[in-house]
């Protein structure tokens, strides 16, 4: 077989694969074997330039940056819709329906809060991607659409249309959502306040490679040119999309009725949050094409569709204050204090507002009634103040020049939106940076919460993460909660169980993994994965910190940012007594060489209940020593999921997926310690 040939069966083998794991949640290799036929593709690639496709996936990564993007004329307008709030005016939608084309069959489907695309595909190969742009002209976006691996490069059946253009939502899902927003906080970066936003930032990017390193998808809602191919209907149209390898959703449906429809959108008014995406309400469409055609449209929106609008999750309140928030790196947040209010089933008392820049841009002050709006589990936020309610000589908020925490002086660095409370012993970074430090994905040292720790800190009993490891036991006795109790055989008073599981985790803590050390430590743009790959390079913190900026910057992920930024850490005074202190109370500052071992390479292992032989911690480091990955949620591409002692839910959910259940003894077997 020519290199050639073996190209065009990677490239078909892989997109085959890609549609498997994407859209279809049902992958028939592991992630090992698919590495190795993209690895092969990549070395033919490069020996063999000229044959490099723009529909190849090794293209997916993301081109050159643009310089801009090139307006495009849609084939077909792209109109927006008219909307209806109650059962009455969707009951009088159908009746302008039914006066003009009589009984038709309905189609509906939940309305996504994404960002809208038009995308055509010319013999069966995706050639362009716009926006919606003004619905007549929108911008060029096809190398960021390229990056997002469940949109095929070439649809996925034998005789495709000539041309086929399709109208769909880009979004990035809620869960991706919220881990993108935890990692811009560990860079000190202000975070998005909702999905769509940073959807529309990262499809907007003039650098496909940043697009690419955003986990956006989308699905198709929407013809917008066919030819020659004709579909008689909208749900015939969806089938086909399904067919061709496009992701639509699997919670549309067909209605027969008013009633029909009407119950799917009360349905899913209940389940909105279920989803892995915002809705905003429900699309119900004419399914007749030819009805469709009869109907037409009025000047911005089609007469047969209409979106079934839900009640805004935003509710109006009184803004009391504006107060700051210093974290744990010195970070001056911004944050509103608000009148209690009901939003999106919780009541809300704070809200956040980013920082200085945000707060001046939607001009919210102090005495203000705002609007304050939650969706699902997002963090409320303010969206900006109802004026013509704004009483007479409310002032414009500035960020305080002192920290109200400390009195050091708050400053801003040039060509930075954030501020920085520059007091290195500040009460509020030190309650901040000990609960980071003893947080789950750091030390994980369970009992010591919040609460407790501002108590410490306050009665001077902690100053650093370091002073954990002196806590005895008549600081914590002098603590709510953490009462004495009598030995019931000798009458002694003895400490009672809170306090023993306390200094038990303590104690439990000092043999965590390096990685998760230098996560608590707090270093600046080091987040869980710079962590692990720092961890990995330099086994131990000693040799970490005799590192140089240019060793550091050369582990992948690192960059000279990061390195600059840990070099800096290690340089600090105070950071060198805490870790001497550190070292001092036995903690591990260093790993055991890891072997390369790969009886489980590609396999995926989520581990539930307690274990006797090991930690969970080491375990999950001995399923990766032997090439293996631990993930927290069980899913179809689980292959094994480890039972302890009491395990949770997620071993029901292994049971109703059918995936593999194996106790402790089975996974030592595995890693080949029994």
């Amino acid at each position: 077989m020519s290199d050639a040939d073996r190209i065009a069966r990677l490239r078909d083998e892989i997109s085959r694969h890609d549609h498997l794991y994407y859209v279809l949640d049902r992958p028939e290799i592991t992630d090992a074997e698919y590495d190795a036929l993209y690895r092969e593709l990549v070395e033919l690639e490069a020996r063999h330039p000229e044959l490099v496709a723009p529909d190849s996936p090794t293209q997916r990564v993301g081109g050159p940056p643009l310089e801009v993007f090139r307006r495009v004329r849609h084939r077909a307008r792209m109109y927006s819709l008219d909307n209806a709030f109650s059962l009455e005016e969707l009951s009088a939608w159908r009746d302008r329906v039914v006066k003009a084309v009589g009984e038709v069959p309905m189609v509906c489907e939940l309305k996504i809060d994404g960002i809208a695309v038009s995308l055509t595909f010319e013999a069966g190969r995706f050639t362009l991607g716009t926006t919606r742009g003004d619905g007549e002209v929108g911008e060029d976006v096809t190398a960021n659409l390229r990056t997002i691996r469940a949109l095929p490069a070439r649809l996925r059946i034998p005789r495709a249309p000539d041309l086929l253009e399709v109208r769909g939502e880009v979004y990035l899902p809620l869960k991706a959502f919220e881990a993108f927003n935890a990692e811009l906080e560990t860079q000190d970066k202000p975070a998005f306040a909702n999905p769509r936003n940073a959807a529309a930032g990262a499809l907007r990017q003039k650098d496909p490679k940043v697009t690419a390193s955003r986990p956006l998808t989308y699905l198709v809602h929407g013809l917008g040119t066919a030819g020659p191919h004709g579909f008689r209907g909208h749900w015939e149209f969806l089938e086909f999309a399904g067919e061709a390898g496009l992701r639509t959703s699997q919670h549309s449906a067909c209605a027969a009725t008013l009633d029909e429809v009407w119950e799917f959108c009360e349905r899913w008014r209940e389940r909105r949050h279920d989803l892995d995406h915002e809705i905003d309400g429900v699309v119900v469409k004419v399914d007749s094409l030819r009805a469709q055609e009869e109907l037409g449209h009025t000047a911005k929106a089609p007469r047969w569709a209409i979106a079934f609008k839900y009640p805004p999750e935003e509710q109006v309140t009184r803004l009391r204050a504006i107060e700051i928030h210093v974290g744990r790196t010195g970070q001056a947040t911004p944050y509103a204090v608000l009148e209690p209010v009901r939003v999106g089933g919780v009541t809300v008392t704070t809200a956040t507002l980013h920082n200085e820049d945000e707060v001046g841009r939607k001009d919210v002050r102090a005495g203000d009634w705002v609007v304050v709006r939650r969706a699902g589990d997002v963090i409320p936020e303010v969206v900006g103040p109802v004026r013509e309610r704004r009483a007479r000589g409310l002032k414009a908020w500035r960020m305080p020049k002192r920290c109200p925490s400390c009195g050091s002086e708050i400053a801003r660095e040039e060509g930075e939106a954030a501020s920085y409370c520059t007091g290195i012993d500040c009460p509020s970074r030190r309650i901040e940076s000990i609960f980071h430090f003893a947080a789950r994905g750091s030390m994980d040292i369970d009992g010591l919460g919040y609460e407790t720790i501002d108590t410490l800190v306050e009665r001077n009993r902690l100053r650093d993460p370091s002073g954990i490891y002196s806590l005895a036991v008549e600081h914590l006795a002098e603590l709510e909660g953490f009462a004495m109790e009598k030995d019931r055989a000798t009458g002694t008073l003895v400490p009672g169980k809170k306090i023993r599981n306390l200094l038990g985790a303590i104690e439990a803590s000092k043999d965590r993994p390096l990685a998760r050390l230098l996560v608590g430590l707090g270093i600046r743009h080091v987040g869980d994965t710079v962590a692990k790959r720092l961890a990995g390079r330099f086994t131990s913190l000693d040799a970490l910190e005799e590192a140089g900026e240019e060793e550091i910057a050369a582990v992948e992920g690192a960059g000279e940012v990061i390195a600059r930024s840990v070099v800096e850490f290690f340089r600090q005074p105070r950071n060198r007594e805490i870790l001497r202190r550190l070292r001092g109370a036995g903690i591990r500052t260093e790993d055991a060489a890891r072997s390369t071992g790969e009886a489980l390479a590609g396999k995926t292992f989520v581990l539930t209940g307690g274990l006797s032989s090991m930690t969970r911690e080491q375990a999950q480091a001995a399923i990766e020593d032997e090439g293996g990955k631990v993930t927290s949620t069980v899913s179809k591409k689980t292959d094994y999921v480890v039972a302890g002692e009491n395990p949770g839910s997620k071993h029901a959910k292994a049971v109703s997926l059918g995936v593999a259940i194996v106790d402790e003894a089975e996974l030592l077997r595995m890693l080949g310690r029994a």
